[in-house]
Formats: structure tokens, C-alpha cells, sequence
């Protein structure tokens, strides 16, 4: 009873010392709390804040800045409640989308930026039009995956959004007309006087469109223009010429036959790319590209900060290392595919990338595990690595001397080690316990591990993401307590009733269950799931669908 008393006795002092800090002060320690938090979940922080008391429910309020929105139901209470957001996102099953637009631009959100309509058959344009008329202050507007957006569209949203800054209409029309497209596209450049950012992959725009584009759109600063088959390295070249201004830009044509890519590497080209004297990002994929041209990036020494040449060929070694060597500001490299790289290359290569934060080589098959330790020893920074379908395992795994030299490295959050058939449970316990502060680990069809898995998530107690799918003997049996895990990939795995127990009592905080194609798992084990994690988001769960019937 003694201790009963005491313990009671300090609580109640806690929490009235806690009622004595005024919001603003739990505001700033939220706010700490959020910047900090590496897997960037604000609302994975926030929900069992506000589940403390009543002040917490209404700092936290505060601080939710982003809203999906599936229905009218409750806008007014959401109105009162979330007073700072400032970005809408429109559920894609949302019925009557024009009469929900409507009602929320009767609340007048005043620091409202964003809004999001992706995926859905049509813009809705009655509910848009009476949108902008009392919300003026959109910033952001995506539009993507419509398939029907016409040009008739284009010429709305520039009458609508004046000052719209960034505008993404990626995979947002079936249509092949490019030329019917161009006086939309030009209507849009000459009213989004204050555009910076704007992503039109996959859409029908040709070279003409991008000169107005380019030309017009003064403040143009980030394009991104994957898969558009109608854009040349002459027209790029030209457009370029227009914007030198411009510090971010990703290409890619959907041709991917090898033998008839297009060369992005004369000298026009070469000229007009490395006029942008500002350029930190270059993102060209599936490109046929040339040592000559990495080359003359370097003697210009652009201020590159992230460089990504996924599947780009005609390039060698010696072309990346000159540009790496004179360019060492890089943070974000992505050689995916890169066939010349060996785990030599690779030791040499991380020697000179210091401020390196994020790297993928998967796909080089002749890289090893020997590459992945080199990269984690010698760049301090580094915590993210992608080594998806690399090529054998190197002597260091067989040699037990060596497996006990190996270092721990707490730099390192993100790993994704996804289809390489060498990956065993000893290798992948032994990479855990180099790799203590994981956050993220992904062994998508990995099937050679099973009870290995365990042993890593009592070595990484940190995971949140753990991505297992279509590993087909792994076993999950001996799980303890993952606190922190909240997003499970087990489709196409052997997943039971009994492991799904296991992982309700084990994942109380689980936020997504991926079970695509589990046909050991019945109703009662996703019952048993949804009764124990209860921060499942909506849909989070994903049902088998051979037992959708049931359910």
C-alpha cells in the first residue's frame, strides 16, 4: 500500500508540474521532438501525444499541418480543431468532390498552401473554380494521375491559381495529341509568373511546350520531365538555354530499347547543360550518355549536391570518378546499374564522397558486402544504402576472423539489401549488429533467410520499416517486443493465424500490415490484428484477397 501511495503521490506531482508549462512551451518541445525524428512521422509522434491529456490533444492540434480529407462529415469540428493546416489532401474515393471543395472554402483556412486531387477520373471543375474564389493563398497544386485532364484544364488552373509555385501534372492524361496541348501549356507559362517547381512526366508535351515553358516562367528553378517522348536533346538543349537559372533538372524518355536511345552527349547538349551555372541536382535516367559529358561537368565544377544515372549507359569508371573527384559537395548518388563498378571502384569512390548521405548501387553485379562495409567505414555521413540485387558474396562472410573485426556504425538508417539469393541469416545477422540504429530494412525476396530476422530485431531495436515480402522461409516465431515497428511487409510469405497473433502482441504500434497473397491468414488472425494494433491507419491493413468474402 506504501508503495502504491508514493507512486501515486509522484505522478500527481508530475502531471501538476506538468499543467503548469504553458502550451507554448510543450509547442517548441513537440516541435524538437518532430525535426528530430529520422523516419519523418509526424503523425506517428503526434497520435500518442495527444492520447497524454487534454492540453497535449490541443498542442498537438496545432502542429498538424497536413489533412486527408474523405468526407464532409465533420469539416466544421476539423475546422475548430486544426486551426494551422496548411496542405488538403483529397481521399481518392471521395464521392462528390466539386461539392467538397466547396465546403471547404467555407472555413477560409488562411495559412492553406497545398492542395492534392491525385487520382481521380476528372478535375472537378465547378468545385475548383469556387475554391480559388475564397482561397488565395494555393502555393502547391498536384493534379497528378488524371487521366482525363484536357487542355481545357490547363487554361482553368491558370486562371485559378495565379500564384501557384509548384504544379505537379505527372501521368495525368491518356491523350497522344501533343499539339493540342501547346496553347494550354503556354497559357500556364505566361499566368504562373511565380512557378519554381513543376513535374510533367508522362505528359504530352513536346519541344515547343517546354520553350514556353522555360522561356516564360522567369523563377523556374526544378523540372522534372520523366518519360516524355516527345522532347529531343535538341529541344532540351534549347529550352535549357532559355532557363539558366535553372538548379534542378530530371529527364528520361520512355524508350528504354538500348540500341535506340537517342546520344545525350554532343556537344550542344554538353554546352547548353553545363551553362546552368547553379545546378545541384541532375537526375538522367535510362540515358545514353558519355564520359564526355561527365567529364565537362567537372571542368565547370558544378555546385552538384545530388547526381542520379540510373540505367544510363556509355559511361565508364573513369567518367564518374573525374566528376565525383572535382564535384565533392555530392550528398545523393545513385549509380544504379552501373555494370563497370567492383568493389575496388567502390573503396576508391567513397575515399573522396565526405559529405555523402544517401547512395544506390544496386544492380552492379559485381559489387559484394566487401563494398557495403567500405562505403559505411569510410563515409561518416552516410544512412541510407541501396544494394538491391548485387552480384556474390566476398570472402569476408566465410572468414571468421574477419566477421570479428567488423565495426559497429550507428550512422547508417536506411538499408535495402532487396533480391540478393547469397543473403543468408548469418550475413544478415552479422550486418546487424554493424548496423544497431536501422529504421529501415528491406530483404524483399530474400529467400534464403528465416529465423535469422529475429535475432536482427532484437540486435536493431529501432526498426520501424521492415520490408519481408516474398521471402518465403522466413519465420517469425521466436519475434520479441518490437515497439517501434510500424510498417510490416509480409505478402507472399507463409504467413499463418499463429504468426499473426504473435506479431499483434509483439507490434502494438504498428501503422501499416501489408498481406497481399498470405493464404495462411484467415478472418481470425486479422480480427486478433486489428483488436491489438489499434494505430492501424484506415486501409492500412491490406486484406488477402482470398478472403475478402469473409470479411
Amino acid at each position: 500500500m506504501k508503495r502504491k501511495k508514493t507512486s501515486s503521490s509522484k505522478q500527481q506531482t508530475v502531471t501538476a508540474t506538468c499543467s503548469h508549462l504553458p502550451d507554448e512551451c510543450w509547442e517548441i518541445i513537440f516541435r524538437l521532438i518532430i525535426n528530430d525524428d529520422d523516419n519523418s512521422n509526424k503523425c506517428g509522434i503526434l497520435n500518442p501525444l495527444s492520447l497524454v491529456s487534454k492540453q497535449f490533444l490541443s498542442v498537438t492540434d496545432r502542429l498538424r499541418l497536413t489533412l486527408r480529407v474523405y468526407g464532409d462529415e465533420e469539416l466544421h469540428r476539423i475546422s475548430e480543431r486544426f486551426t494551422n493546416l496548411n496542405s488538403i489532401v483529397l481521399a481518392i474515393f471521395c464521392i462528390d468532390s466539386d461539392e467538397l471543395l466547396r465546403k471547404i472554402s467555407r472555413f477560409q483556412w488562411k495559412q492553406l498552401r497545398s492542395l492534392s486531387l491525385s487520382d481521380r477520373p476528372s478535375i472537378p471543375t465547378n468545385g475548383l473554380r469556387a475554391f480559388s474564389q475564397k482561397i488565395t493563398t494555393l502555393t502547391s497544386l498536384n493534379f497528378s494521375q488524371i487521366p482525363s485532364l484536357s487542355s481545357s484544364d490547363l487554361f482553368l488552373i491558370a486562371e485559378c491559381f495565379p500564384l501557384l509555385e509548384e504544379l505537379n501534372l505527372s501521368h495525368s492524361t491518356n491523350c497522344k495529341n501533343y499539339t493540342s496541348y501547346v496553347d494550354g501549356v503556354e497559357a500556364l507559362s505566361l499566368a504562373l509568373i511565380k512557378l519554381r517547381k513543376v513535374n510533367l512526366s508522362s505528359f504530352p508535351i513536346n519541344n515547343q511546350s517546354l520553350f514556353h515553358l522555360f522561356n516564360n516562367c522567369k523563377y523556374l528553378e526544378d523540372v522534372i520531365i520523366f518519360e516524355c517522348d516527345e522532347i529531343t536533346r535538341a529541344g532540351l538543349a534549347s529550352a535549357i538555354r532559355e532557363r539558366p537559372t535553372l538548379r534542378s533538372l530530371s529527364f528520361s524518355t520512355s524508350d528504354l530499347n538500348e540500341e535506340h536511345r537517342q546520344l545525350f552527349a554532343t556537344s550542344h547538349f554538353i554546352d547548353s547543360l553545363v551553362s546552368l551555372k547553379g545546378l545541384t541536382c541532375l537526375v538522367f535516367n535510362y540515358l545514353n550518355i558519355s564520359d564526355e559529358l561527365l567529364y565537362s561537368i567537372a571542368r565547370e565544377d558544378l555546385p552538384l549536391t545530388r547526381l542520379d544515372l540510373p540505367f544510363c549507359t556509355n559511361y565508364s569508371y573513369n567518367g564518374i570518378l573525374c566528376l565525383l573527384s572535382k564535384c565533392r559537395r555530392i550528398q545523393h548518388l545513385n549509380l544504379q546499374c552501373a555494370v563497370f563498378l567492383n568493389d575496388q571502384n567502390v573503396v576508391q569512390l567513397s575515399s573522396i564522397l565526405g559529405d555523402l548521405v544517401s547512395i544506390n548501387l544496386s544492380v552492379c553485379m559485381e559489387l559484394t558486402e566487401s563494398a557495403l562495409f567500405a562505403l559505411v567505414k569510410n563515409c561518416p555521413s552516410l544512412s541510407e544504402i541501396k544494394m538491391e540485387r548485387i552480384g556474390r558474396l566476398s570472402d569476408i562472410v566465410g572468414n571468421s576472423d574477419s566477421l570479428g573485426k567488423l565495426c559497429v556504425y550507428p550512422q547508417l538508417k536506411s538499408l535495402y539489401l532487396g533480391d540478393n539469393s547469397w543473403l543468408s541469416d548469418k550475413i544478415l545477422i552479422m550486418v546487424a549488429s554493424s548496423f544497431p540504429n536501422l529504421l529501415l530494412l528491406d530483404l524483399e525476396s530474400c529467400n534464403h533467410i528465416s529465423e535469422g530476422i529475429c535475432q536482427v530485431l532484437r540486435k536493431c531495436c529501432k526498426i520501424r520499416h521492415l520490408n519481408l515480402a516474398d521471402c518465403s522461409r522466413v519465420k517469425l516465431l521466436g519475434m520479441n517486443f518490437v515497439p517501434n515497428l510500424e510498417v510490416l511487409n509480409l505478402s507472399y510469405t507463409e504467413v499463418d493465424d499463429e504468426i499473426l497473433y504473435l506479431i499483434s502482441k509483439n507490434c502494438s504500434g504498428l501503422l501499416q500490415l501489408h498481406l497481399d497473397d498470405c493464404s495462411g491468414v484467415t478472418k481470425k488472425g486479422l480480427e486478433c490484428v486489428r483488436k491489438n494494433c489499434r494505430q492501424l491507419r484506415e486501409h492500412g491493413c491490406i486484406i488477402p484477397s482470398s478472403h475478402m468474402q469473409q470479411l
